[in-house]
This record gives structure tokens, sequence and C-alpha cells, in this order.
């Protein structure tokens, strides 16, 4: 397969907002949770990319360095699989090396004749896209233009909030009338049991500009959803299939 160049999005946060009840009469105050991009949902579509010889760039809207969050690193996001985990981390850490991940380029210095020289875009997830990549007019622009050019886009669980970027640049929402799968409104009111408070939902976010969400048995298990050029996964059980599929679409 000949070398393409595959943008990597990923966002510059390492908290998003949690709406918590405080004090006696039940009031609710924002707190930062800790959080970043979800370690498997980069690293297995990231494996794959590079397995199949193409080129990666890092971007994020401030050019600051990812932070993983701290949940997907844990043993029980492997299932205890000690040697998986270590495998995701070299992986990153070779990245550091070789390919800039510790200083991703500013979406800004992606000039309009540059993106049009990427074959495809990907979003991984983790809660941290909620804090600053659904607003990111730069965002907005350089997915506007892949989806205008019908090149591969592809996103995972929190991921694709970031596609309501689209509306930041042109006003309206690129993506009206795709199937999408993300991170379910079920999904995350189990998360908001265990962290106490409130958190954003993307699925509605997404319904709400337009989308047709696709939920269910499936997207529980891994199951992904193609719509015309965009690609999406619910949670991090989709990233082995989201990253071999993006690869086909890539190849095509």
């Amino acid at each position: 397969m000949p070398q393409k160049k595959i943008l990597i999005v990923l966002s510059d946060a390492n908290s998003f907002p949690l709406k918590k009840p405080s004090g006696p009469s039940n009031e609710s105050k924002i707190v930062d949770q800790p959080s970043g991009f979800f370690l498997m949902e980069l690293a297995k579509p990231l494996s794959k990319l590079l397995d199949a010889g193409h080129e990666i760039t890092f971007a994020s809207p401030k050019g600051q360095e990812p932070k993983p969050d701290p949940n997907s690193e844990s043993l029980l996001a492997f299932a205890g699989n000690f040697y998986e985990r270590r495998r995701e981390n070299d992986l990153l850490e070779r990245m550091k090396r070789e390919n800039g991940f510790s200083t991703p380029r500013k979406l800004s210095s992606i000039s309009d004749e540059e993106v049009q020289s990427f074959a495809g875009v990907f979003i991984p997830g983790g809660h941290a896209p909620l804090s600053d990549l659904g607003d990111d007019k730069e965002l907005g622009r350089i997915l506007g233009y892949f989806h205008r050019e019908n090149k591969p886009t592809a996103a995972i669980c929190h991921g694709p909030y970031a596609l309501l970027s689209t509306k930041a640049s042109g006003g309206e929402f690129a993506y009206k009338g795709y199937k999408i799968t993300c991170w379910s409104n079920a999904e995350e009111k189990v998360m908001e049991s265990m962290l106490g408070g409130e958190v954003e939902k993307v699925e509605t976010a997404l319904m709400n500009a337009g989308a047709e969400m696709v939920e269910g048995v499936g997207e529980k298990v891994g199951c992904t959803t193609l719509h015309r050029e965009l690609l999406t996964g619910g949670n991090p059980m989709a990233a082995e299939e989201l990253g071999s599929r993006f690869v086909r679409m890539i190849s095509v």
C-alpha cells in the first residue's frame, strides 16, 4: 500500500467539566475531572495505520502535550492484560521519540493547502474532547474540507463530539443526517454514577445537531458505523475494528 499522510487530532485538555451537587441546598458546581485521550482508542488504530506504512501527523488546538486519561492506563481498562498495556504505552513512547507526539502541530498551522495533502483524519476518544474540540473553529475548518471532499474521517467514543466544530467554522453542522455511533447516554450515565456528577452527553449533543444516532447492542460490543466518508465507534471495544476499517478506507 502506498504511504499516505494521516492527521490525528487530539485534545489539549487534561480534564473535563463535571457538574457535582454541592452544599445542603443541593446546588451544583462545576469541577475539573481529570481526563485526556483514552489509551487504547488511540493506540490500536494508530498501530494499524503505522503497520500499513502511513505517515502520522499529530495536531491539537494549542499544540500542547497530550495527556492520557488516568482510567485508560489502569489494568482494569485492559482486562488485566499487562502485556497489552505495555505494548500500547511503548508505542506512544516511540511516537514521542519519532513523530513529535509530545509537541503536536497547532491546528491553525495547518493551512488550507496543506490539509489537502492528508488522506484521512482520526479523532480518538476519552472525555477530554468535551473541553476543547467541539467548538474549535480551526478543527471545523479542517473537518469541513474532509467532509466536502468525501475523504476518510474516523472518530471513536467521545471523539465524535469534535464533529460539532463544523458549526463553529461554518454555522451549520456538516454531518446533519449522518448515521453516527458514539459513547452513548446509557454508558455515560454509568460513568456519572461512578464520578458522582453530570457529564455533557455526546449522543444528545450530536442528535440535537441533526445526526441520526446508532445505538444498541452492537454499539456496546464494539461494532462501528460507516456513513459516506465518516466512520465512528462507540467505546474502547470498537478500537480494533475501527482501526482496520479506517485503513481499508484509506487504501481505496
